[in-house]
This record gives C-alpha cells, structure tokens and sequence, in this order.
C-alpha cells in the first residue's frame, strides 16, 4: 500500500450564497407591500435606478435648463409685459379634475375612542372642575374602553374628592358608546342592559355574579339558584350576548396595528377559463438611467468607473430578480389551479389535498423555492381572497383509498353543526359516525381538533332549551 504526501487536484460542486443570490431569494418571499418599500429604498441609494415616471419628469426637466441655455440674454420687459397680473387667483377646477378619483374619495377618517369621548366631554361638562376629571379618566382608559385604575388612585393623582370622581365616571358613562369606563365586565353590561330599558332585576343578577355560567352554558343552574324557567334564563342568555364586551370596538385605538392585504395575483373566471393576472400593475417600473450608464465609459478613474460599474450590475440584477419573482408566482398559481380547478368550481368541499413536493414536481423547483413563493401571499379569486398557503392541505383516508383534504373535512363539520337541533346538538362522536359514513376515516379526537381550530363550542355548549 502506497502512502505519502502528495497535491491532487479534484472538481467539486458546491452552492455559493452570493449577494445577488440572497436578493432574489429575498425578493422571492416579499409580498406586494413589502417589495414596494423594497423598490422605493433601491431608488434612494442607486443611482442607476429610475421609475418611468421619474424619468420622464427628469427628461423634461433636462429639456427645459436645456431651452435656458441657449437663450444666453432674456428679455425682462417682455416678460413683465406678459405676466403684468400679479395678483391671486383662485383655483379653476376643470372637468379632469373633477372626474379624477383618488383613493381618499372611498375613505373616512375614523376618529379614535378618547377624541370622540373628549368631543362628548367638551360639549356637556359644565364646570372647568368636572373638565378636568373628565379628561383624566378618559386618557385612563384601555384599548377595550374599560377604567383602567381604581377611583381612589385617580382622586389621590389629581387631588380631587372621590365623591367627585365618582360622580364624573358615573356621567361619562353615559356618553357613546355605551359602557365606556366601566370598570369591569360586569358593570359594561349591566350599564347596556339599562340602557335598553331592561326591567327584569333577574338579568342584572345574571350579568353580575353568573358570567362565568353564561360562558358554559349552564342554564339549569342559574334557573334554580334564581327560582326561574329554564327557558327565562335562556332568554336572558340572549339579550346578554347580543351586548357588546368591547366598547372600543369600531374606533381607533393607540396599540392597532392596522394591516392591509393587497392580493399579489388574482384569479378571473372568464366562460369556462380562469385567468391569472399577477397584480404589479402600482409597482414603480424600473428602468437603467442612461446618464450614468455612459457616465462608465467617459471616466478615467478606475475607482470611480469601479463604483458605477458595481450599481449598474446591482440594479440589473435586482431588475431580473423582480422578474424572475414574477414568472415564479404565476407558474406557481397556474400550478395550485391546476390541482385544484374543483375547488374554483365547487366550493371548499372539493378542495384536495395538496403538498408543497406536488406543486414542485410539477413545475421543475425545489419545495424551498414553493415555499418562499407562497408564503404571506395572497390571491383573489371569485371565491374569495385566499392565502396561497390554504390551498395546501393534509390529507384524511377514505374508504374506497383516496385522500381528501382536512379543509373539506372542516366544512363539512360545519354544514352538519350548521344544520343541527339547537335542541339536540351533535356530539364529537355524532359527528365522527356521520363522516364515517360519507366515507372519511377520521376519529373522534381529530374531529374535536377540527372543531377546536374553528372555534366551534361543544355540544354541551351549543345546546338550548
């Protein structure tokens, strides 16, 4: 056996993560609403880069210092002959004007909880005193609309008298809407039930000491703590739930995190044909700014020419990648409607199950790939706007040997919970029985997963009398 030292030369094959690499794959993952911030932060910081209409701006532009200069001498009498008015004048709007539509024109500016409660304040406080305790309990609030402190802390921070306190919660309220500053859950119903004219003292017994029974549904209890039918407290059970626990609900609150989706492509059923259509139509355009391109060639600083050189790459490259984004996200969807047409044309019940190797296989990618493009992104379709992310589903046995998704299965637990006796409702086990016999495999446990995941009570829970 020969041993020793020797320099052998070998070709391997390995993947380097170059930058331009990690650009596309992180353009890839960008939705809509990111890749636009993306696009606008490259314009700050490349030269080379310029959208349509800022080049077109820039053209102008160029012609008009361009005019300047060739006029070496200008007359200043003939230009004040010309502009001789001076004065103001107001603005003409003309018919284009008129039929242009921004998207301000479908929108309102909601006012947030504590200023609609200070506008109420304002008009009704009727000493500075009462003001400024008003003022201060309002700003105590909490994002649902509840007091967030106690009565004697407010007194001992402004250094007023708890009987006034009191006296300015109790007025505030009665601004809307109602059961604001409440100072639990409790008084928040109690304050709507009054509100509403409600006589029967049975309902206030129930909304202050039985709320943790009204979330369980035990009726029979409360009716013979309270001496009362079954079907009395089941029709206090109805007026409570039809209440509002939030107050702040449909105002703006400080913590919203506001998120709007805009759909990354959209689906459109023409006759018996879908179609895709990747929705980039508001993204800048992207174009080469020719100014510094030929810049490159007249330099003679090599470090210069070097610097143009490596931002005219960047922003070629990040030109393509966006492309390349966009042809992905269309095989993509082109792929997920190929799989599931039924879908489009039945309903959530005919959604099949779906894997990330399926999609793949089917049109030359890895899964990673699969993954970053359909991760966060969305798609309208005429069923509704959908996540990429739903069409892909696990998949349940059936008895004849095909699979069917665990999304059809949700919606066919819900028609059977939707079609139930309020009186009678299905058990977990009912319910099983029942998908047993349309031919799914599934047991009790995962149908009260499902459940669970849908947010969908027991039957215990769901039962009236």
């Amino acid at each position: 056996m020969k041993m020793g030292f020797e320099l052998n030369l070998s070709q391997t094959q390995k993947l380097i993560m170059t930058p331009e690499l990690r650009q596309a794959i992180q353009i890839l993952q960008f939705n809509n609403v990111e890749l636009t911030d993306f696009i606008n932060r490259q314009l700050e910081i490349n030269p080379f880069l310029e959208s349509v209409d800022n080049k077109s701006d820039a053209s102008s532009n160029e012609e008009h210092v361009k005019e300047n200069k060739e006029s070496d001498e200008i007359d200043w009498r003939e230009l004040a002959e010309k502009y001789d008015d001076f004065s103001y004048k107001s603005y003409e709007r003309s018919a284009d004007n008129e039929n242009k539509q921004s998207f301000e024109s479908y929108t309102s500016k909601k006012l947030s909880l504590k200023d609609h409660l200070m506008i109420q304040l304002g008009l009704t406080a009727t000493t500075k005193k009462d003001k400024r305790i008003g003022e201060f309990i309002i700003e105590s609030l909490d994002n649902k609309g509840y007091l967030g402190c106690s009565i004697q802390d407010i007194s001992l921070l402004i250094n007023e008298d708890v009987v006034d306190v009191e006296r300015v919660l109790r007025f505030i309220q009665t601004f809307d809407p109602v059961g604001v500053a409440s100072r639990n859950l409790s008084e928040c119903l109690m304050i709507q039930l009054k509100e509403k004219g409600i006589q029967d003292k049975n309902a206030y017994i129930i909304a202050e000491k039985h709320l943790e029974d009204i979330a369980t549904n035990k009726i029979q209890k409360i009716a013979k703590e309270l001496h009362i039918s079954v079907n009395r407290v089941q029709n206090i059970f109805d007026i409570i739930k039809m209440l509002e626990p939030k107050p702040s609900r449909g105002f703006i609150v400080d913590s919203d995190n506001i998120r709007y989706i805009v759909p990354d492509a959209t689906i459109e059923k023409l006759n018996d044909e879908y179609l895709i259509i990747i929705n980039d139509s508001y993204l800048p355009t992207l174009t080469i700014n020719s100014y510094y391109k030929n810049m490159i060639n007249e330099l003679d600083d090599k470090e210069a020419s070097k610097f143009l050189a490596n931002k005219l790459n960047s922003s070629m490259w990040l030109i393509k990648s966006i492309e390349q984004r966009r042809m992905t996200l269309y095989k993509v969807i082109e792929s997920i409607l190929k799989f599931q047409r039924k879908f489009f044309d039945e309903g959530k019940m005919a959604l099949k199950p779906l894997v990330l190797k399926d999609v793949a296989d089917d049109i030359g990618m890895h899964e990673s790939t699969i993954s970053r493009a359909t991760n966060g992104k969305y798609v309208q379709t005429p069923r509704g706007l959908y996540e990429l992310k739903y069409f892909f589903a696990s998949s349940l046995s059936e008895t004849d040997g095909n699979g069917v998704s665990s999304t059809s299965v949700k919606s066919f637990i819900r028609k059977l919970i939707d079609e139930e006796s309020s009186q009678k409702p299905l058990s977990d086990q009912k319910i099983t029985e029942k998908l047993i016999d349309e031919g799914i495999n599934i047991s009790r446990r995962t149908v009260a997963k499902y459940r669970d995941e849908m947010r969908i009570p027991s039957s215990s829970m769901r039962k009236r009398y």
